[in-house]
């Protein structure tokens, strides 16, 4: 069984998304995401697919749609997070990408979480689900700031599954 993984970054209020694009701009998010995700699976929802807008090099991607007809060249397309899953069985960590209903899907099924916590309350239409910080261990904790191109304090934490 492959390691299963969720990464995202997220608010202080749980906001990841506005209008299917990320709410900040913060490069070393991008960087730190691209880091842990390459030369693996990654499984996303479509819309989620759409606001990338292609098939990121390095990495497998999964889209989950219910479309059947659905065919996106250089990717793999599931049907339900489960054959997802199933579809990255010769990877040792899939990642778990998003969005919030994917995310919700996925909740109970990954063993680590690599969040970016955004130290600010923002504006949103797209959140990622409450969970249970007592089931989680902190494993690491980076903290960041920056100026440009916009004021930040996140934090790169990752969690593990107790």
């Amino acid at each position: 069984m492959s390691k299963l993984s969720l990464i995202v970054a997220m608010a202080q209020n749980h906001t990841i998304g506005v209008n299917n694009t990320l709410p900040w701009r913060c490069p070393n998010d991008l960087k730190h995401f691209k880091a842990l995700t390459m030369g693996h699976h990654m499984i996303m929802g479509r819309k989620t697919f759409e606001s990338i807008g292609k098939a990121l090099p390095g990495r497998t991607t999964v889209v989950v749609t219910r479309d059947t007809s659905l065919r996106i060249e250089g990717c793999v397309i599931a049907h339900s997070l489960q054959e997802a899953i199933a579809a990255c069985v010769a990877d040792d960590e899939v990642f778990i990408v998003g969005g919030a209903d994917i995310y919700r899907q996925a909740l109970d099924l990954v063993d680590t979480m690599y969040i970016t916590e955004i130290h600010q309350e923002v504006e949103g239409d797209a959140h990622f689900p409450d969970f249970d910080k007592t089931e989680w261990h902190t494993l690491s904790r980076e903290r960041h700031t920056q100026a440009e191109p916009q004021p930040l304090e996140y934090h790169f934490v990752t969690y593990q599954r107790q």
